[in-house]
């Protein structure tokens, strides 16, 4: 590996901005500092391991299990 890279004649991806799309999502803390914990353990940022869960649930096709109380 070289010690420096020269980068001032790159170029933008032009489709990384299709690639993800930004969300705001509203969780409860406790969600969040699991997923905070468990991101520092592994090492990778925690929003980057929410969208891999998240993908993973949706390859699988995963369903939660819910029961909503009617009022």
């Amino acid at each position: 590996m070289r010690k420096e890279y020269d980068f001032s004649k790159a170029a933008k991806n032009p489709y990384a901005r299709r690639l993800k799309r930004q969300v705001t999502l509203r969780m409860d803390e406790d969600i969040i500092n699991y997923f905070k914990n468990l991101a520092q353990e592994i090492g990778v940022p925690y929003q980057t391991l929410i969208n891999l869960y998240l993908r993973d649930c949706a390859t699988a096709h995963k369903k939660p299990s819910l029961q909503w109380k009617h009022a």
